[in-house]
């Protein structure tokens, strides 16, 4: 286990392809910061980890995606909707306890990332 709650195998990419070790430590630090997120609000189902740049070209990933260096995630909860995440995380980063990066809100997803700097969308479709 990466956390108490988080394994490394949870953040593989798709396509069954090796992680990189670069990529991994990058994981290990995204982990961290999920497990503070997962303290928060309870339970959290990461729908996507690390993608190598050929996943990530084959989902339609932009291809400077924070997924293709391990630095991103995409979660669910059955708790709360993703704008409701996105401002808990808003919350953490802003109190330094959840490294700076971006979120992005998406209908049934939110995407969470540890870039290094704020960056925030939303993607919501009616």
């Amino acid at each position: 286990m990466m956390t108490k709650n988080f394994s490394i195998e949870e953040f593989e990419c798709k396509c069954g392809c090796i992680m990189p070790e670069f990529v991994k430590k990058n994981v290990q630090i995204l982990a961290e910061n999920l497990q503070v997120l997962r303290d928060e609000v309870g339970r959290l189902d990461l729908t996507n980890g690390y993608r190598c740049a050929a996943h990530n070209a084959d989902v339609g990933g932009v291809k400077d995606s924070q997924h293709v260096t391990g630095k991103a995630a995409d979660i669910k909860s059955k708790i709360l909707n993703p704008g409701d995440i996105a401002q808990v995380v808003d919350d953490l980063m802003k109190t330094e306890k959840f490294e700076m990066g971006g979120i992005g809100i998406y209908n049934t997803f939110t995407h969470i990332d540890i870039r290094g700097y704020r960056a925030r969308w939303s993607k919501i479709t009616k």
